[in-house]
């Protein structure tokens, strides 16, 4: 599906069914230097159990045009302008790394627009290490395969991947090395800059869940923790043996705790 949102094409995938705004939307925000295919097992799952689903490609990523945005904040005020181009007043946000800080931000302060939340993989802070910065602003691969390592838990290093032929290190470069110049760059400093994460928990009115891996090397499972405890009433959800790709490293128990809130 294509959208015009402020003057950009964007794409969004809808999981294989038209997407309808009369039935309860749910947008996937995906991570830095990524695009809507992380998503790609959740968006067919809630389009085919009542929800119209937008796995979005945020601009400058993936299909979508446009340049990619510096600051968290400029994503999220985004949001509320997708929604718009699809027709729906509200959505049930999910987002995952950088996509769940957007996720957050726009729950923070466009709270109308968001009807639940759900944090994958998320931190109070994201810092990135000087020499990934230095990496990506270079378009250097070694950016992509620190990225990839740091990404994965056990499971995904050593194979065993839970989708037949699917595999998660190889994957996760051919992923990023199909990102725009200086998009993942852009994406990694923005995440680097953003220090409001927990004032924007404090602001968050709807439901929540903060999902986190055990294994996860790039939001420890224990700073998610702090995140969750700082938005009333949100739920933790722990997915054991998973590292920060949680989507594809254990897709079932992705599933049954977005399944929860979504």
């Amino acid at each position: 599906m294509e959208m015009n949102v402020n003057g950009d094409r964007i794409f969004a995938a809808t999981g294989g069914r038209p997407f309808d705004p009369a039935l309860p939307a749910v947008v996937f925000l995906h991570g830095a230097g990524m695009d809507h295919t992380v998503w790609a097992l959740q968006t067919r799952y809630f389009a085919y159990r009542g929800r119209s689903v937008l796995a979005v490609d945020l601009p400058g990523h993936g299909r979508s045009e446009g340049v990619a945005a510096t600051s968290i904040a400029a994503m999220a005020d985004w949001v509320p302008e997708l929604l718009g181009a699809a027709g729906v007043k509200n959505a049930a946000l999910a987002g995952h790394s950088m996509g769940a800080l957007v996720a957050l931000d726009c729950a923070a302060r466009h709270g109308d627009s968001v009807r639940a939340l759900a944090l994958l993989g998320a931190a109070p802070k994201m810092p990135v290490h000087p020499d990934l910065l230095a990496a990506a602003e270079a378009d250097n691969h070694l950016a992509f395969e620190l990225v990839t390592s740091w990404a994965h838990g056990v499971t995904g290093h050593l194979g065993g991947a839970r989708v037949p032929g699917l595999w998660l290190m190889g994957g996760g470069e051919r992923l990023l090395e199909r990102v725009r110049p200086g998009a993942l760059h852009a994406d990694l400093k923005a995440c680097d800059d953003y220090k409001e994460a927990m004032d924007a928990a404090a602001k968050v009115a709807c439901p929540a869940i903060v999902i986190v891996g055990s294994e996860d090397r790039m939001t420890p499972a224990k700073a998610g923790g702090k995140l969750a405890a700082a938005i009333k009433d949100a739920r933790l959800q722990t997915i054991a043996g998973s590292g920060h790709m949680m989507m594809t490293e254990k897709p079932d128990e992705t599933l049954d705790a977005l399944g929860t809130i979504l």
